[in-house]
């Protein structure tokens, strides 16, 4: 293994790691498997899913992983087994240097063994830095086959040979965050430009996505699959059990979204290294973090494909550069596309693009200019340039790229609204409302239509709404504020008849979930369905709803906790779906299942503190 420039090399060619940890945690029979035959079973899933590294979170895998990896071409970080303190003169100082020699004797003649750290996430502060890095000069000279850092995470000491990081991610590096507007254009080359070797992101994604029921069926050894069992029961005792594999692929859908947008980035850095998800499948342990595409076992959960997945993450993967995802008809999409490629030779490529509707019909395609590609880094294209204006309704479209005569393609969804003024109230013939007043209930009493739309600081749930999704779990991050996975709604309901959308969150919703408050339901006297629904924390399990609909007195009443007053004319979707709304209840259509009594309505508000006047009202 060598370095050109901040890219690994292997015999002089430029390799961009994308890799995934393995933890020591294995639920059918609890220890490392020692077989080679299942390290083969990993690496090949691994690899069927755009994968070529396997970092072994602070432990050293046995002789079978490092020989299945040899056999495979496969890359290995291994770890002493650390997540320690170094440098404050404990028996780890010591007891470090014994165990790498240990690992460089029996392991280090694998060729797969390509990286090397002490351990995860090191303590110690200054006298640590300086501790590790005497470490790595020292075993750099026992054994200079193999590349090593301080630590996976920190520190970045100017010894390391390569950088593990945590900044290159989503949730914390400013120039690309989850927080932003949508778009695919933003990479990490400001960070990756202040360091001189190779850097690697650090544990990428962290989504979670709901827990898979079903999995538990799958224990059979050492291990119970206690924590999905939890899940199940306080799904059941919510009521809502029935909603657990809708809740599973709503949320699972979201979650490759997300680590689709995370693989793209790394991939538009020039010279990154590479990245390490924090897994491609879940880990149990810890309170269980769902965060990965597959369950404990390695296996698919049913919302993604290895096909799909490889098409973003893999050795030659397309890219489109869009600064924004959501346009007006009045706008113009115009895309750079470039193409990473880190296959083993250079290429030429024929890129064809296509756009096509929500339901899968070809609407324009076209081709780019016949291209030389060389292996070990990105490549432009050409530009893709299309006036807005033919789409007069609101569409979901996706645009493909596509190199001719391969299996290899890439695509990106976006949206496009109508640019035009809103109806009045009273065109619309409904009263839109913040509270749930006297008048309102007037309204209602006479056989109107109320559209509540609540300030969020009057509502008594105790919610935050966010696009973004829960990070590992709320059992050891206990101060996020985040804990939906999401929503979940029925793209085929008369409401969204006009608003195209997902049955899942997609980029579009980020505009209306960042300004939300998730109302919970569970309180009502009678079972509401919500319209949109917020995907709970499988620990608290509350039925919450962003949208939804009921018959109060005599008329109908449909509730929307997401800003759909505020802002709308740089707001597309908060403005279509404020008209949707409006459409769909002077439609026939509006008709609620449920019936509300006004006094459970006026229960989803907080309660004022009494003040003096109201007082003297009340006398």
């Amino acid at each position: 293994v060598g370095v050109r420039g901040t890219q690994f090399t292997i015999n002089e060619r430029p390799v961009f790691l994308r890799g995934t940890l393995e933890c020591c945690i294995f639920p059918k029979t609890g220890y490392p498997p020692t077989e080679v035959a299942e390290w083969k079973r990993i690496l090949k899933t691994c690899r069927d899913y755009g994968l070529n590294h396997l970092r072994f979170h602070s432990w050293c895998p046995p002789k079978a992983a490092f020989q299945a990896a040899d056999e495979m071409g496969f890359y290995i970080q291994a770890e002493a087994s650390t997540w320690a303190t170094f440098g404050a003169g404990s028996a780890v100082d010591s007891w470090i240097y014994e165990e790498c020699h240990r690992m460089l004797k029996t392991y280090g003649n694998h060729p797969s063994f390509l990286l090397m750290a002490p351990g995860n996430e090191p303590g110690g502060g200054s006298k640590r830095d300086v501790f590790l890095g005497k470490l790595i000069d020292h075993l750099a000279r026992r054994d200079g086959r193999r590349r090593y850092t301080a630590g996976a995470g920190w520190p970045q000491i100017p010894q390391n040979q390569f950088h593990v990081a945590g900044k290159p991610r989503l949730q914390n590096y400013a120039p690309l965050r989850l927080s932003d507007p949508p778009q695919t254009d933003a990479d990490y080359r400001q960070f990756v430009s202040r360091y001189e070797v190779p850097v690697i992101s650090h544990e990428i994604g962290q989504w979670c996505a709901y827990p898979n029921l079903s999995e538990r069926l799958k224990y059979n050894g050492s291990l119970r699959a206690s924590h999905i069992e939890v899940a199940r029961d306080l799904l059941s005792r919510a009521g809502m059990l029935h909603l657990g594999q809708d809740f599973l692929m709503a949320s699972g859908r979201f979650q490759v979204l997300l680590y689709k947008a995370e693989i793209e980035a790394a991939l538009r850095t020039p010279g990154f290294g590479g990245f390490q998800l924090l897994d491609l499948h879940d880990f149990p342990g810890q309170g269980n973090a769902p965060v990965g595409v597959l369950d404990c076992f390695w296996q698919p959960k049913g919302y993604v494909s290895s096909q799909e997945y490889s098409r973003f993450c893999g050795p030659t993967v397309p890219l489109a550069r869009l600064k924004q995802l959501v346009f007006t008809d009045d706008q113009t999409f115009e895309t750079l596309v470039e193409i990473a490629h880190y296959g083993p030779r250079d290429i030429t490529v024929q890129p064809d693009w296509t756009l096509r509707d929500q339901a899968g019909r070809v609407l324009m395609s076209g081709e780019l200019p016949l291209t030389a590609v060389p292996a070990g880094g990105l490549t432009t294209l050409g530009t893709v340039r299309l006036p807005l204006n033919r789409f007069e309704k609101a569409r979901q479209l996706n645009f493909q790229v596509a190199l001719r005569h391969t299996t290899i393609a890439n695509d990106w969804d976006f949206w496009v609204y109508p640019n035009r003024p809103m109806p009045s109230e009273a065109e619309a013939g409904i009263c839109i409302t913040e509270v749930f007043d006297p008048s309102a209930e007037k309204i209602l009493k006479d056989g109107g239509r109320v559209l509540l739309v609540p300030n969020p600081e009057t509502l008594a749930s105790e919610t935050k709404g966010s696009f973004s999704p829960i990070f590992w779990n709320r059992i050891t991050f206990t101060k996020q504020p985040e804990h939906t996975m999401g929503i979940l709604c029925d793209p085929k309901h008369p409401v969204f008849a006009d608003f195209p959308t997902d049955f899942h969150s997609n980029w579009q919703w980020r505009q209306l979930l960042d300004r939300s408050k998730p109302i919970v339901l569970d309180g009502l006297p009678e079972k509401i369905d919500p319209l949109v629904r917020a995907i709970d924390d499988w620990n608290l399990c509350r039925n919450l709803g962003l949208l939804f609909e009921a018959s109060v007195e005599r008329g109908k009443l449909l509730v929307c906790s997401m800003d759909i007053q505020n802002d709308l004319p740089s707001r597309p979707v908060a403005r279509h779906l404020r008209r949707c709304l409006l459409k769909y209840m002077q439609s026939e259509n509006l008709d609620p299942p449920v019936r509300l009594p006004a006094e459970a309505v006026r229960g989803l508000f907080a309660q004022r503190p009494m003040q003096k006047s109201d007082a003297q009202e009340s006398d």
